[in-house]
């Protein structure tokens, strides 16, 4: 891999690189930022944690000219958390050129992005929606433009915003620079590259990098009643620091959530129906470790920026390749290892042999832990906790107190019952988690067949019913 030393950056932005702590380039970096850097269009295929902000960040600040009060670099990216996170690192990069970026999204108090905008960024990270309104009110002047970037097309697409992009793209220069960056390359997505963009330079990141190579990928045939169970014994025998369980529709994420927690476990919710305050509040949490297991669905989890995650549980299986490589991207992040697991019923095989096909990659099957293994995963990680607490001395102010105890009791039994007391067991509290079989459909790639779903995608990207009516967000 290449340095950031190597590519006949500005001064600044090489500290800031130094600062935030980046060494070598990531794949998408390495082959990003000389085009970018010469004015190419580019698409890239690439996925949430490859890096891809810095890669077309860093071109966008070589460019812009501090101070001029105009905005020049325009971010459009699909949820709020990713708004966010896309302008925090923009500003981390651009802290020692003195450009600031702002982000703008639906939710937030629009008085005080009205507020912020006075201030004059030199960048702007928005959802469109949000963007449409500040350009009807002419808060927001695009005229002076020089680079666009579309972060996660395909789902901004997915979410129904193909309108609004079009709309924003035919607003702005057609004098600049545009670069693409998605997961997946569906055809609307090649068809908004054909109407915006001028040749542009194709980058895609080789499939066994797509897969995340450092995540172990594993499987276990469930029955759909046995799967909250099973979940628990994986918890109690993974103990992970940070977990996403991934659930199908926002009632199988609010049914875990409560049984989670009514088993003694440290868990949130995260779906579209949360408020901002309580989204923000949830996220937060997760972020400092105060809660341990994060449920949520597909599209509230999107534009999660979150390095600790160490375990991923599709619950649900994801119906498609590409939402699984999503979703098992939020772990094993920038070179730190991960945990994937899916739960597949029999029925289920087929979509996982897909999944397989996909990735160029086996998925290994696994057998159910008993009970009596995640008894033991508990009881390993109290002597773990017991050992930390003498090797960094915390235990010695009890050391008289333990002196007297054991002037009463023997060793052994004081042990024991220190052990018993510290470790969770595993908890059969009754809970209510609904059998929901999931539609299971074959490829049409494969098959020849119409897609047999209820509801599919069209050409926009938006569901649409049996009866011809569109429905977007059902379930999210």
């Amino acid at each position: 891999m290449a340095t950031f030393y190597e590519f006949s950056l500005s001064e600044p932005v090489v500290r800031a690189t130094a600062r935030m702590g980046f060494e070598e380039t990531t794949s998408i970096q390495e082959m990003a930022i000389p085009m970018a850097m010469n004015g190419e269009d580019i698409i890239g295929q690439a996925q949430t944690g490859t890096g891809k902000t810095a890669a077309f960040g860093i071109p966008m600040l070589e460019i812009i000219e501090p101070g001029k009060k105009e905005i020049q670099g325009l971010v459009l990216v699909p949820t709020r958390e990713l708004a966010v996170q896309v302008a925090e690192e923009i500003n981390a990069l651009g802290q020692f050129k003195r450009i600031r970026a702002l982000p703008i999204y639906g939710g937030q108090d629009i008085q005080r992005q009205i507020k912020a905008l006075k201030n004059k960024p030199e960048i702007i990270v928005a959802t469109p929606g949000r963007l449409m309104d500040h350009m009807r009110r002419k808060l927001i002047r695009l005229q002076h433009l020089k680079t666009v970037v579309l972060d996660e097309a395909d789902e901004m697409l997915n979410m129904g915003f193909r309108e609004d992009i079009e709309t924003i793209l035919a607003d702005v220069p057609g004098e600049r620079q545009t670069m693409l960056f998605s997961a997946t390359m569906p055809q609307p997505i090649k068809d908004l590259a054909r109407h915006y963009m001028h040749d542009p330079e194709f980058i895609r990141i080789k499939p066994k990098e797509i897969t995340v190579p450092n995540t172990e990928q594993y499987y276990y045939r469930v029955q759909e009643k046995d799967k909250f169970e099973v979940l628990c014994r994986l918890l109690d025998l993974n103990a992970p620091e940070a977990a996403i369980v991934f659930a199908r529709t926002k009632r199988r994420v609010d049914e875990l959530f409560e049984a989670l927690s009514k088993r003694g476990y440290s868990a949130e919710a995260l779906h579209g129906d949360l408020t901002q305050s309580r989204r923000d509040s949830v996220i937060k949490k997760f972020k400092n470790g105060t809660t341990e297991i994060l449920v949520a669905t597909d599209v509230a989890a999107r534009g999660l920026d979150i390095g600790s995650v160490t375990h991923i549980y599709n619950f649900d299986i994801p119906q498609d390749p590409d939402s699984y490589v999503h979703r098992i991207g939020r772990t094993g992040r920038l070179g730190k290892p991960g945990i994937a697991i899916t739960f597949a019923s029999k029925r289920e095989l087929n979509q996982l042999e897909e999944i397989e096909r996909s990735i160029k990659r086996k998925i290994h099957l696994q057998p159910v832990p008993s009970l009596n293994e995640a008894l033991e995963g508990q009881q390993r990680l109290t002597v773990e906790k017991l050992m930390q607490v003498i090797a960094t001395g915390e235990h010695l102010a009890y050391r008289e107190v333990a002196r007297e105890m054991l002037e009463n009791t023997d060793a052994l039994s004081l042990m024991a019952a220190a052990l018993k007391l510290l470790t969770k067991e595993p908890d059969r509290t009754p809970v209510n988690i609904t059998v929901d079989e999931p539609l299971v459909f074959k490829n049409k790639k494969r098959s020849g067949s119409k897609d047999r779903r209820p509801g599919f995608r069209n050409k926009s990207g938006a569901y649409k019913s049996k009866g011809g009516q569109k429905r977007k967000h059902q379930n999210y």
